[in-house]
């Protein structure tokens, strides 16, 4: 072979090997190329998978936050409480079935002046300032879960005796015409004949709030009578012409009082008469629920307490009386005995006997702080408690700190 063939021939074959490297290389870069694209598209792949389960993640958590914010509500049953005031004890398990009820105790410490000494209020202080001992003592600055305006309060289940709600209960205070609660269990437990007739003298009249009456001075009726407009309507000539027709008479009945207070062991406890007007008659939220129960033993006191109105006939004038706790007339309660009042030294008050949610509870609010607030704070306990009634399972126990209100 020529050496132009040999040249020729050693040309040819290093060309078919930079052509066959040149398809390798190709190759390679062709397969470089789809093996990129495929590691593109399962990056892509998972990142979608990724943010799909975030997406989930992040509904399911917004689901069960909305879930476990409603446990919360359900548990509380109460109005959103200020920071501070309300500490749970109960563990995410507790919390996963709504709780039936939660019981709520709070109480404001002693007031004490900037030398140390605690604060006694007295009626001339009240005079002074216009303001209840309640406020004179600080008990308004004192918070609860359902935000109640009385400065004092208390719920109780009548046939266990368990304490559903304590606010100040143990605070001794003015109790106004809660006082005529027990001149009408001393009356009807003296047995003493209803249909005797007594009369309003003048010394049925108030001389110490200087309070006005519709019973004027030389006014006859029967002892139920009186009853039924002290109790119905808190006529204090009525309440206190009850007391002076009592055996022995004024003083034997302010005794009386006493002495069955004591019986039913109220121990805060004290009365000098049996109207209420003196804030000398004074007791606590934890000793009314004591004489609510034993009244509402009474069915005399019972009807009378929660009756809409009562008309009485003097000569040719008839003289109509009304309830003072407008929720007997409202067909939404099941009030079975009631009775409001109101001094200065005491602020609005109001105990209750009253069926909701399957339960008889007496309710005590005492120092509220406006006209209605106190009816106000009767409907905030009826929608915690029949709320909370409604659902089935165990109650969380809950602790709550006193607090002063902002």
């Amino acid at each position: 072979m020529s050496v132009l063939a040999v040249s020729w021939v050693a040309q040819a074959d290093a060309a078919t090997t930079r052509h066959k490297s040149s398809r390798t290389q190709a190759v390679t870069k062709t397969s470089a190329k789809k093996v990129k694209v495929v590691k593109i598209v399962k990056i892509k792949k998972v990142q979608r998978t990724v943010s799909k389960s975030k997406s989930r993640a992040r509904v399911v958590a917004a689901k069960s936050s909305r879930k476990g914010a409603s446990v919360m509500a359900r548990a509380s049953q109460v109005q959103a409480p200020r920071s501070g005031i309300v500490r749970a004890m109960a563990s995410a398990d507790d919390l996963a079935v709504p709780a039936r009820l939660v019981p709520v105790s709070v109480h404001a410490a002693p007031p004490v002046t900037s030398t140390g000494r605690t604060i006694i209020a007295s009626p001339s202080m009240s005079a002074a300032s216009g303001a209840s001992f309640g406020q004179i003592y600080g008990l308004h600055h004192t918070a609860d879960p359902l935000d109640l305006k009385s400065s004092v309060a208390l719920v109780m289940d009548q046939d266990t005796n368990e304490i559903l709600l304590a606010k100040n209960s143990e605070a001794v205070l003015p109790i106004a015409s809660l006082t005529k609660l027990m001149t009408a269990l001393v009356v009807v437990e003296a047995r003493l004949p209803m249909d005797e007739t007594i009369t309003v003298t003048q010394d049925d009249v108030d001389t110490e709030k200087n309070s006005s009456s519709r019973l004027a001075v030389g006014t006859t009726l029967t002892r139920g009578e009186a009853l039924h407009l002290a109790l119905m309507s808190s006529e204090n000539r009525a309440a206190h012409a009850l007391g002076r027709h009592y055996p022995g008479g004024l003083s034997a009945f302010v005794t009386a009082m006493n002495a069955k207070a004591q019986q039913l062991g109220m121990r805060d406890t004290h009365y000098v008469e049996p109207t209420g007007l003196s804030s000398q008659n004074q007791s606590s939220a934890k000793d009314l629920a004591n004489l609510v129960k034993s009244a509402s033993q009474q069915a005399l006191i019972r009807e009378l307490s929660t009756s809409t109105g009562y008309a009485i006939q003097r000569g040719a004038r008839q003289i109509q009386f009304h309830n003072t706790n407008s929720l007997v007339r409202n067909p939404t309660w099941d009030i079975g005995l009631q009775k409001t009042g109101y001094i200065v030294e005491a602020g609005r008050c109001l105990v209750m006997q009253a069926r909701m949610a399957g339960r008889k509870l007496i309710m005590v609010f005492l120092d509220s702080s406006g006209k209605y607030s106190r009816l106000g704070d009767a409907e905030r306990v009826r929608r915690w408690i029949e709320t909370a009634g409604r659902h089935s399972g165990p109650s969380a126990a809950m602790q709550v700190t006193s607090q002063p209100r902002s």
